[in-house]
């Protein structure tokens, strides 16, 4: 996917946890981890705006095009 989720990079730059992301969002951890790890192919606007809140950014600081990105195989 051509889309790169930095979750994992803002949070780190917060000293915030993924529990603690997961209570102030109302999102599951899974659900969290799933983004984290880029394995999702959608996000509601909703909850998009929910972590930046909570994170104090931007969704651009959350998300970054990549040009040259290989399209990630699925299991079947």
């Amino acid at each position: 996917m051509p889309i790169r989720i930095n979750l994992d990079i803002e949070l780190a730059r917060k000293k915030m946890s993924l529990t603690d992301l997961s209570q102030q969002v109302g999102v599951s951890m899974t659900n969290l981890s799933l983004l984290k790890n880029g394995r999702v192919k959608a996000i509601r606007f909703s909850t998009l705006e929910a972590i930046c809140r909570a994170l104090s950014c931007q969704p651009g600081d959350l998300l970054e095009f990549e040009e040259d990105a290989q399209p990630r195989r699925t299991s079947e």
